[in-house]
């Protein structure tokens, strides 16, 4: 940014030299007077433009007093105008640029001044547009850090209300089948060691994830025994494919949920992943007793957390959905692949 403006100005000093130089030659003033005048005064003009500059830059006026734009403006060309006179009288001239140059000085003060204002307005707009990046760029930044924060949070509603369930599945089967007991003592600290590190990554492939999630069935099969079952159905195009970490475990404590607590005999919880041009569609169904459970879209914390994630991270809200089939209830979930 500093080379680019080091550049415009001595363009700027450049152009209006050669211009007033040939003007001066054209009207009978010798070469070197009209270098010298006009070296000297594009020099004051360009150094009083980028002082116009530096002044709103630090001093940014506002829109109702805009005004002193001009009056300061005015004050640098007075000082142009001085040291111009000064300097320009002190060089050895013919009458002819002489007179020229008395001839010409109010008009010349009238261009200056123009060009300094042009120069403090061009300073102010880049101050401005500088300054609107900056809240846009500050304001982007806290809508993130705020939308992960929400995400964080999200996430560690979840494990309490799937470990208060394990421990206390745990403490029932202490007394009555104490190596269960410590099989699931086993498998729930594998899991939440796993959770731990998966808290560090938004993002993880289906493949880490549905590892991740056998986990938390085996788990809950030590629960409820050969009541439940789980079908996986996914080709090695959707394993590879992206998704938020620890998005399916409130998905499948859901189905599990309305599966098993409501109905009674053998379930089979089915989950089938399959990609769809850049979207990873999820399909989980479950079976449900429609007289006692009744489940109605995004019923549950869990679907709704899932949902709101997903905006969260996804800015759409259309990325989950459910329907119920006769006695099957279904949850589908569509994930952009960035």
């Amino acid at each position: 940014m500093k080379a680019t403006v080091q550049f415009f100005f001595l363009a700027w000093w450049v152009v209006w030299t050669v211009i007033q130089m040939f003007v001066m030659n054209y009207y009978g003033i010798s070469f070197r007077e009209s270098w010298m005048d006009a070296s000297v005064t594009s020099s004051l003009m360009v150094g009083a433009g980028y002082l116009m500059i530096k002044i709103v830059g630090y001093f940014r006026p506002s829109a109702k007093n805009a005004l002193i734009i001009l009056i300061e403006a005015a004050a640098l060309t007075a000082m142009c105008g001085l040291a111009s006179s000064w300097i320009l009288k002190s060089i050895p001239s013919s009458l002819e640029y002489t007179s020229w140059f008395e001839l010409t000085f109010p008009v010349r003060m009238v261009f200056i001044w123009l060009m300094i204002v042009i120069a403090g307005i061009d300073g102010w707009l880049f101050s401005y547009m500088k300054e609107q990046q900056q809240n846009e760029h500050r304001t982007k930044e806290t809508e993130k850090l705020m939308r992960e924060a929400e995400l964080t949070n999200l996430q560690r509603q979840l494990q309490p209300h799937f470990l208060f369930n394990s421990l206390n599945s745990i403490s029932a089967l202490t007394v009555a089948q104490p190596e269960q007991a410590r099989k699931m003592i086993e498998q729930l600290s594998d899991f939440l060691r796993g959770t731990v590190k998966k808290e560090n990554n938004q993002f993880t492939t289906l493949r880490h994830e549905l590892h991740h999630l056998q986990l938390y069935l085996d788990i809950e099969k030590v629960r409820f025994g050969h009541r439940l079952s789980t079908a996986i159905e996914a080709d090695n195009a959707a394993l590879e494919m992206k998704l938020p970490s620890l998005l399916l475990q409130p998905v499948l404590e859901n189905a599990i949920k309305f599966g098993l607590y409501d109905t009674v005999g053998n379930v089979v919880i089915r989950l089938v992943a399959k990609p769809d041009n850049n979207n990873l569609l999820l399909e989980i169904k479950n079976p449900f007793d429609a007289d006692t459970a009744a489940p109605k879209t995004g019923t549950g914390f869990g679907l709704q957390s899932v949902q709101k994630r997903l905006s969260l991270l996804f800015f759409r809200n259309d990325l989950l959905s459910t329907e119920k089939k006769e006695n099957i209830f279904i949850t589908h979930i569509k994930v952009p692949q960035l």
